[in-house]
């Protein structure tokens, strides 16, 4: 599945990626409009990290261990 999903379908999908790996007691936080996922992109497969990008979400390089998403900051 390739396409890109937007609005909450793009969330919840995102966020039962992000379960299968860790389910951290804070796993959000945002920063100057960014949403920021706490796992680490290490413990994320290939393909997971290939579906997280076509939803709005890449391996953070402004924080460690962690995703980052412009779509779903708080702007």
């Amino acid at each position: 599945m390739s396409e890109t999903i937007l609005g909450f379908d793009a969330l919840i999908e995102a966020f039962t990626i992000f379960k299968k790996y860790e389910n951290p007691h804070s796993p959000t936080h945002c920063e100057h409009d960014v949403m920021y996922v706490c796992v680490e992109p290490e413990k994320v497969s290939d393909e997971d990290k290939a579906r997280l990008k076509v939803l709005g979400f890449s391996p953070s390089g402004d924080v460690p261990e962690s995703f980052s998403s412009f779509r779903f900051g708080s702007a």
